[in-house]
């Protein structure tokens, strides 16, 4: 009787279903994301996630207990390079499981187990937020405020800001002549005749009349 056990046996014995559960992880190791039915992705789920945190600390002692679960070396060694270095600052929660609808035989429940960090379509390219901070931590994280250094206002007023500078165009002067000249000139040359006073004739016309 179970008994409040919460164990999932998976129908098989222990043997069985620990060699299961350790090729499984060294799929996931290896492919980054593999298809199986979602009582097995969350049995393997709780089996694979201590394991890369032991990746974390890569010492002699970690790697012979993870090699005691999965019996691969290969993955072991993939796990403490590859994977050890895209969750090296993740606290938990290094896989996700994706349901996919039912299976068309048993029409068993099937669901896709990958490890996060390497899947770039969900992520952007961006590592997800972390969740569970308290508000203390939250305060801490967040930037204060930097206060200018009196340094850089002096920097500041020093610099002049750059003028727009207007091109000058030099104007040839015009000689200009007084308006005195101009009237006196004609004046002074041309002498005045009386209006009354006619014109002396010529002597020739003079000894002519003087023979008439």
């Amino acid at each position: 009787m179970r008994h409040g056990k919460k164990v999932n046996h998976l129908s098989r014995q222990t043997g069985h279903r620990k060699s299961m559960l350790a090729n499984m992880a060294c799929s996931l190791i290896e492919h980054k994301r593999i298809n199986t039915t979602v009582a097995k992705a969350k049995a393997l789920k709780q089996f694979v996630e201590p394991l890369v945190t032991k990746s974390k600390e890569d010492t002699t002692h970690n790697r012979r207990i993870v090699f005691a679960y999965l019996r691969n070396k290969y993955a072991v060694t993939e796990l403490f390079r590859e994977v050890a270095a895209k969750v090296g600052d993740r606290p938990g929660g290094y896989t996700r499981i994706i349901k996919m609808g039912n299976r068309l035989g048993d029409n068993a429940d099937m669901a896709m187990i990958e490890l996060v960090d390497f899947n770039e379509l969900y992520n952007g390219g961006k590592k997800e937020e972390k969740k569970g901070r308290t508000r203390r931590a939250k305060a801490k994280a967040t930037p204060t405020e930097k206060v200018p250094s009196p340094a850089v206002e002096e920097v500041k007023e020093v610099v002049p800001v750059a003028e727009e500078v207007t091109p000058v165009v030099e104007e040839t002067p015009v000689v200009e002549t007084p308006l005195a000249e101009i009237v006196e000139a004609p004046v002074a040359e041309a002498e005045e005749t009386p209006a009354n006073e006619t014109p002396e004739a010529p002597a020739d016309e003079e000894s002519k009349e003087e023979e008439v």
